[in-house]
């Protein structure tokens, strides 16, 4: 973020930013109740098959919908179903009776990008939210989808500049979706980028027959490769072995500038990322948007919340293309370029909710106080805290090893069955330390 940036924020936006909707991940039950915990305002998700990210996550089930509405409505969070792959005539019937569930259940929209789906849908009366596989770029296309959607996600390729240009005719041209309401405009803000537009790719397919325009990528793209002339054998040296695998998006330190343009909800990508990763990627942009829209976003705030970030899975952060690039920047390690670990320790035995404590069994390694921990379940999503008070056998101690059960007190209800975890520094590969070394 830049100087410049941060004083134009000197003053609170509320005026024109009036509601900012924090959209949360969850690919299964421990994360849908993680996003709740970071402050989520919607959430989404996948059913069974027909969303990208059908091979990714372990998705739901339909018989999971009434569950999902119920608990969504406890909390006063929105629920969104993810309907957005291509269609083939055998998906129809499967289709129509996803979108015919989630309007028995009162599931609040579908993500869509097939016209199928939408046109089905909108005939139902189920609200409709246009996916970013649509690729919608201009002003034309929001016109022609307001017909049927209430939201519109603008392509991840457009710049800031191009956003505001397009907020700005919905509002000077009365652009309204069938609620009557202004169509509202919905841009990723954090999480994995495709190296293709709207991520349309053939190279899954093409390898593993596994289409990522189905929800099956194999992600090719975040693997190593070397460059082999096919005449001689002679090898290349590149600068970067991913150099298809672009680092995370992250909007947070010039979120300003970004909700500045008019949109209004902010999606957070990571549906087969980890509940820690939901938790925590929620809490920081629900920190941050309510700190631009009171005008108390600052670079010190900035810090502490992309040291969070940087604290769960990542490829390495960069801006996208919403500050006007037009070259992608490649991570330069496979997988989590994160400064820390989550490590399996042991498991919830019981929980003992008048003391606050947990009896666990430990089952590797060895726990101590002072250490910090996560425990994650499906019906507690993900409780931190760190461990001041070990007792074993009733017994005060200053450790518990493995094989040992243990009682700890614990900021948060846990259950039975709970995994728990121990947070450990991270490792820096070899690779990705010479390559922070030379710039």
């Amino acid at each position: 973020m830049s100087d410049s940036t941060l004083k134009i924020q000197s003053a609170p936006v509320t005026s024109s930013i009036p509601t900012i909707e924090i959209m949360a991940p969850a690919g299964n039950w421990a994360s849908f109740h993680a996003a709740i915990q970071g402050g989520a305002d919607s959430i989404y998700f996948g059913v069974e098959q027909l969303n990208m990210r059908a091979r990714a996550t372990n998705n739901f089930t339909l018989d999971d919908l009434p569950q999902i509405a119920k608990l969504a409505d406890e909390h006063g969070v929105k629920t969104y179903l993810t309907l957005n792959t291509i269609l083939y005539d055998h998906d129809l019937p499967v289709m129509r009776r996803i979108i015919d569930t989630v309007k028995e259940h009162g599931i609040t929209a579908i993500i869509a990008a097939d016209q199928a789906a939408i046109s089905y849908a909108f005939s139902k009366g189920v609200e409709v939210h246009i996916s970013t596989q649509v690729n919608i770029s201009n002003i034309e296309m929001v016109k022609f989808y307001a017909n049927f959607a209430d939201v519109v996600v603008l392509a991840r390729e457009l710049s800031t500049r191009q956003m505001k240009l397009i907020v700005d005719a919905i509002e000077s041209e009365k652009i309204k979706g069938p609620s009557g309401e202004l169509v509202r405009i919905e841009v990723f803000a954090h999480g994995a980028l495709c190296m293709a537009v709207s991520g349309k790719c053939y190279l899954s397919l093409h390898s593993y027959n596994a289409s990522a325009n189905r929800g099956a990528c194999q992600q090719n793209c975040r693997q190593s490769y070397e460059v082999k002339s096919m005449d001689d054998g002679t090898m290349f040296e590149i600068d970067n072995e991913y150099i298809m695998s672009p680092k995370d998006l992250c909007t947070l330190d010039f979120l300003d500038e970004l909700l500045g343009t008019g949109v209004k909800v902010l999606k957070i990508e990571g549906r087969g990322r980890s509940p820690e990763y939901v938790k925590t990627v929620t809490r920081c942009y629900k920190e941050a948007a309510e700190a631009v829209m009171s005008g108390s976003f600052t670079r010190e705030k900035v810090d502490i919340w992309m040291e969070q970030l940087n604290s769960v899975y990542n490829r390495g952060f960069w801006d996208g293309y919403y500050l006007g690039r037009k070259l992608g920047e490649w991570s330069n390690v496979y997988g989590s370029a994160a400064t820390r670990q989550k490590s399996f320790i042991g498991v919830v035995l019981h929980y003992y909710p008048k003391a606050g404590v947990a009896h666990i069994r430990i089952k590797t390694k060895e726990l101590k106080i002072g250490d910090a921990i996560l425990i994650i379940g499906d019906h507690t999503g993900v409780i931190e805290s760190t461990i001041e008070s070990i007792y074993v056998d009733d017994v005060p101690n200053d450790c518990a090893s493995k094989g040992q059960e243990c009682t700890i007190t614990i900021d948060g209800k846990v259950r039975e069955g709970d995994n728990v975890y121990i947070w450990e520094d991270r490792p820096i590969p070899a690779k990705q330390l010479q390559s922070e070394v030379h710039g």
